[in-house]
């Protein structure tokens, strides 16, 4: 009797268990069926409701950004089961851009719809297929906001907020220094203090009341030397570096701070060229002002060739990390690297400007001809040799031929061009760095893997990319030139640097026709193309030319604190390389999938190198190579 008593509240237990779990035998509300996907970063929850009976759907989905891509699989739909019960299938939806959404009748292939939409990081949308009810057979397809996403952009505003308002503080309190009646007030406000502090503790004496006489200090403000060295260009070069701290460390693992998948910019894309610009602008001077004290250009030409080596042989180190992998295969070393590059590039600039340049008291400085345009004319030689340079850069990109591929192809290849040249991506440069260096020696995971889901390897910092940046670090040996050939005539400098911003800008907007995919040569940090170069050396002149006025020229800022990790750059960049992964640089998150706690670890972790630079520099620590 006890046995079937328990059997029968068995019974109902199962019976009222399957009741509560599918009463009714009732669909799931939409926002339940989010357990079904795992959201990551950058992620929304799409719930496709098909409700047309006895048609299956397949979803196709790419991203706005992806220039005459494919339409990639996403998911298949089954049909209604009958009118109120639609087909419900959830899946997660990328929100870094506008998706273009395309559903197809599953067994025809023909469109049924297309649209476009931005979802937000972590909401939640519902895309309803149905028949409309006006007596006309057509299908819609609308997109419904179940949750609103999140602001997934909120701390980059708030950090940029903070940010901001100790710049205008510390600017606020520089100034009320400044300000001699101020000054005054806390001077004595300091020394009576102090003197109170000494009489009540019986300490006072002549010689210690000699120290509060309570008068202002004057002034004192120091005047560049002769063969000074420029704040606005460590602090540019600071500027550059800590921004390539930042983005290398993953800058909040948001998609403007990461490079761009093929063409166009992002803030990721600017920091390199930024450095060679500067670069070239130092290795100017620094040759002028060794030539100028005696030193012979056959000793010069051997510290060129051993820094560069050195820069080259340290940058391969960092590109191939095996910390606690084992042994690193020779037959899969890196060879290309941003080091790598800056070797090759530094010695070339460096040479041309060693062969033909002069001390300045007997070059440009006593040349009438062209007085205008002395800082051009003097270099006729350099200039056609970077011409040359540029020509071949455009031979072989354009006119080599590549196999397999359209000669001047400049495309990422993969599911790009309608997906014609999926082994192409990058054209000749591509094809020279795997013909000389073969393909294992090159990166693995280019950016345009990204959205173009391109399958070979190719090497952003490759060879043929290098001719242009050599063309780079040139533009800002022309920078460097002006400095110095026009120094204390600020009127010219502030006119020529708008010049060149001017003239190189026009050149950017030929080669592109202000656009990110349709010019003849488009903005490409991948391929290093020249409108790439144009367009940041515009960025570039016109940045020194705002920094030169506004630290040289009317002293309203020192450069702090970008100007500590620019006097002390290759330390900074190397150390940040190679403790990436080391506390306090990185720590465990509590959620890895939040944009904040990325934001703020990359912060902290770039402040601190801001921090060890500057007590560096106060300590006179610096690394020279």
């Amino acid at each position: 009797m006890i046995q079937a008593h328990q059997a029968a509240l068995l019974l109902a237990a199962v019976v009222l268990g399957c009741a509560l779990r599918d009463p009714g035998g009732s669909p799931q509300p939409d926002l339940d069926n989010k357990k079904h996907v795992e959201l990551k970063m950058d992620q929304a929850l799409l719930l496709i409701r098909n409700e047309l009976p006895g048609e299956n759907l397949t979803v196709y989905w790419k991203s706005e950004r992806c220039f005459q891509c494919l339409f990639q699989f996403l998911v298949n739909v089954s049909h209604a089961r009958k009118p109120g019960k639609p087909a419900i299938v959830p899946v997660s939806v990328s929100t870094q851009h506008d998706s273009i959404l395309q559903i197809n009748n599953t067994l025809e292939e023909k469109e049924v719809c297309r649209l476009q939409y931005k979802f937000g990081e972590f909401g939640n949308y519902s895309l309803l297929v149905k028949h409309t009810h006006n007596g006309v057979s057509e299908i819609t397809c609308d997109l419904v906001v179940n949750k609103d996403p999140v602001d997934s952009n909120l701390p980059v505003s708030v950090a940029f907020l903070v940010g901001l308002v100790v710049i205008i503080a510390v600017s606020f309190l520089r100034f009320l220094l400044s300000l001699e009646d101020f000054n005054n007030w806390v001077s004595k406000a300091i020394n009576s203090q102090e003197t109170d502090r000494l009489i009540n503790s019986d300490l006072g004496s002549p010689s210690r009341a000699d120290l509060l006489t309570g008068e202002p200090q004057p002034e004192t403000r120091c005047l560049p030397a002769p063969g000074y060295r420029l704040r606005c260009l460590d602090t540019f070069r600071g500027i550059a570096l800590i921004l390539m701290v930042f983005v290398n460390y993953g800058g909040g693992r948001y998609w403007y701070f990461r490079h761009s998948s093929w063409n166009g910019l992002t803030v990721a894309d600017l920091v390199f060229p930024w450095f060679v610009f500067i670069m070239g602008s130092s290795v100017f001077l620094s040759v002028t002002s060794v030539l100028q004290r005696g030193c012979s250009k056959l000793k010069l030409l051997g510290k060129i060739a051993w820094r560069s080596f050195l820069l080259i042989c340290i940058g391969i180190v960092i590109v191939n990390p095996n910390y606690c992998l084992g042994p690193l295969s020779w037959d899969k070393v890196r060879i290309p690297g941003v080091l790598q590059r800056l070797g090759v590039t530094y010695f070339v600039v460096a040479v041309l400007e060693l062969l033909f340049t002069k001390p300045v008291h007997e070059n440009c400085v006593s040349d009438r001809r062209f007085p205008f345009l002395r800082d051009i004319t003097c270099s006729w030689p350099q200039w056609l040799l970077i011409l040359l340079l540029e020509s071949l850069w455009l031979g072989l990109t354009f006119l080599l031929p590549v196999p397999g591929c359209p000669t001047g192809y400049l495309g990422p290849g993969g599911i790009g061009d309608l997906g014609k040249y999926v082994n192409c991506t990058g054209g000749a440069a591509g094809y020279i760095d795997h013909l000389l260096l073969g393909s294992d020696h090159l990166y693995q995971h280019p950016s345009s893997a990204v959205l173009y889901h391109t399958k070979v390897a190719y090497d952003p910092e490759g060879i043929l990319g290098t001719i242009n940046s050599i063309v780079m670090a040139f533009l800002g040996v022309q920078a460097g030139k002006i400095l110095l050939y026009y120094k204390d005539q600020t009127k010219d400098i502030l006119i020529r640097f708008t010049a060149w911003c001017c003239v190189l800008g026009v050149i950017s907007a030929a080669l592109t026709k202000m656009s990110e995919n349709e010019g003849f040569i488009p903005v490409n940090k991948n391929l290093w193309s020249i409108s790439y170069v144009t367009t940041l050396s515009t960025f570039s002149f016109c940045i020194l030319l705002v920094l030169y006025f506004i630290i040289d020229v009317r002293g309203l800022w020192t450069g702090t604190p970008f100007f500590y990790p620019g006097m002390n750059s290759i330390l900074v960049y190397v150390g940040h390389e190679v403790f990436e992964n080391y506390f306090p640089f990185q720590w465990k998150l509590e959620d890895n999938q939040s944009h904040k706690e990325h934001l703020t670890q990359n912060i902290v972790a770039t402040a601190l190198w801001v921090l060890i630079a500057y007590v560096l520099y106060k300590k006179k620590i610096f690394w020279k190579i």
